[in-house]
């Protein structure tokens, strides 16, 4: 899909997004995990409301912000995003010398992607994902 294409879908969306996206991640301990955030993907503090046991982390990718929100007991869903890297032998190896866990090998469908499953301190999961020819968006 080529910008011009992708900009002519925006346009004919049924009304107009900001630019943003939250993904939001339930967690145990929310000092815990936006250190483990910060160390192990890079991620900084946009803004923390302590008294609601809620906060913003900035990731790699403007406009895309995971919220972290402390509950008792985090219900880990079906829901896996997935972050695009430029070399996912490179992230996977970062991640895992600081001992995170992955979800067996990095699958390789062949020619198009190679994919990696990881998980926070509280199971949630993430993925890297590395595409074989240069993203459509790009």
């Amino acid at each position: 899909m080529s910008e011009q294409q992708v900009k002519a879908a925006v346009a004919k969306a049924p009304f107009a997004y900001d630019g943003h996206l939250v993904i939001s991640v339930g967690v145990s301990d929310l000092d815990r995990s936006i250190g483990w955030y910060r160390e192990m993907l890079g991620f900084e503090v946009v803004y923390k409301l302590e008294e609601h046991g809620w906060c913003e982390v900035q990731s790699p990718i403007e406009g895309v912000t995971l919220g972290l929100g402390q509950v008792e007991t985090p219900e880990v869903k079906g829901n896996t995003p997935t972050w695009g890297v430029a070399d996912i032998d490179a992230a996977r190896e970062s991640l895992e010398s600081k001992g995170v866990r992955f979800d067996g090998e990095t699958q390789d469908i062949s020619g198009m992607v190679k994919l990696a499953t990881f998980y926070d301190p509280d199971g949630n999961a993430f993925m890297f994902a590395q595409n074989a020819q240069r993203h459509p968006y790009a």
